[in-house]
């Protein structure tokens, strides 16, 4: 991480990598009030259904995904579209188009604070 007075840059080895997506807390990247998950998710990939105590924007770059927003699903193809879920509400999404599904995620927190709702 590059640090000067006022930006810092975030190489890509510094982020937390999982299986389909590379992940930034803001709090451990100068004060960044937001925090970001860059999915890069095959198809039939999924994230179960969980909430979190602030809302959470997602920008759906590449693909299709189905999002369980409450009691609505919503299918939603790129080119982009943006999905705003308020703090609260369970959500989840699986990637059901036939290629990859590239999205950002932004949680409008400086860290995740996730409680997940099914196994």
């Amino acid at each position: 991480m590059t640090v000067v007075a006022d930006h810092v840059v975030v190489e890509p080895h510094e982020l937390h990598r999982t299986e389909h997506t590379d992940e930034l807390e803001g709090y451990l990247h100068g004060d960044a009030s937001v925090s970001l998950i860059l999915v890069d998710m095959r198809p039939g990939g999924a994230v179960r259904l969980h909430r979190h105590p602030y809302g959470e924007v997602f920008v759906v770059q590449e693909g299709r995904a189905t999002f369980t927003v409450g009691p609505d699903t919503l299918e939603v193809t790129a080119p982009p579209r943006i999905v705003i879920v308020s703090a609260g509400v369970p959500h989840a999404f699986v990637n059901s188009g036939d290629g990859p599904l590239r999205q950002v995620d932004i949680h409008l927190s400086d860290r995740f604070v996730t409680e997940w709702l099914e196994d």
